[in-house]
């Protein structure tokens, strides 16, 4: 059970700290003339798209993936297990491999200008589908379907990852409440930051979460 919520933990944390994310998010906050604004409903979003993502999955998927003996998973979570993993590390040597885009970095720094210049509405649509743990979400919801939890302890997993995954955006709209002059300076260098280190830092977190999976699928099918 603890590896489990460990990696729950750490699947959240790489949820957090996804490229995509974290420049979506700092982008929407920096390139509007009203950022707290852009990025309270810009949150509203993403959160409200995550949270209805695992009311849905709790009705479907539930506790179909816990195991008798939490130590061994059963066999299909395993091969899932497996195949997730392998996607993972595909994933992030595709990322490293490939060069830098100029075109696209242009092309969403347009809409992403559009969108913090937008009506409430779209704010609230462009948060949801860019803003979302995106593919974190299935391992999320295998992870806790493995801790076989009651309905309240769903929620209060769900919501862990929820709010977890969208930390840095929550972090920032707090910060401008407080100091929205030095916050707007600090997500400036962020912004830099991001461009030049996020995607190796995502990759160091996505290969953990590769392994966590690859322990926990060897497990299930060596038993």
């Amino acid at each position: 059970m603890g590896w489990i919520t460990a990696e729950l933990a750490l699947t959240a944390l790489a949820a957090m700290l996804s490229p995509t994310t974290l420049t979506f998010s700092v982008l929407v906050l920096v390139l509007g003339d009203r950022p707290l604004r852009t990025g309270l409903w810009f949150y509203v979003g993403a959160l409200g798209a995550t949270l209805g993502i695992g009311v849905v999955a709790a009705f479907v998927l539930g506790n179909a993936a816990a195991s008798s003996t939490p130590s061994t998973p059963k066999t299909w979570v395993a091969v899932l297990d497996i195949l997730l993993a392998a996607g993972l590390l595909a994933l992030v040597v595709v990322v490293l491999r490939r060069p830098p885009n100029t075109k696209r970095t242009e092309s969403t720094l347009a809409q992403m200008e559009k969108v913090a210049s937008s009506r409430v509405v779209a704010i609230i649509g462009a948060g949801a589908a860019l803003a979302n743990p995106g593919a974190f979400i299935p391992i999320a919801l295998k992870d806790i379907s493995e801790l076989d939890p009651s309905p309240a302890q769903y929620v209060v997993d769900w919501v862990f990852f929820s709010v977890v995954s969208l930390l840095p955006l929550a972090t920032a709209i707090l910060l401008l409440l407080v100091a929205r002059d030095w916050t707007t300076r600090v997500l400036g260098e962020v912004r830099g930051w991001l461009e030049r280190n996020a995607r190796n830092v995502a990759a160091g977190l996505v290969v953990l979460l590769a392994l966590s999976l690859l322990r926990n699928g060897i497990a299930g099918l060596a038993a």
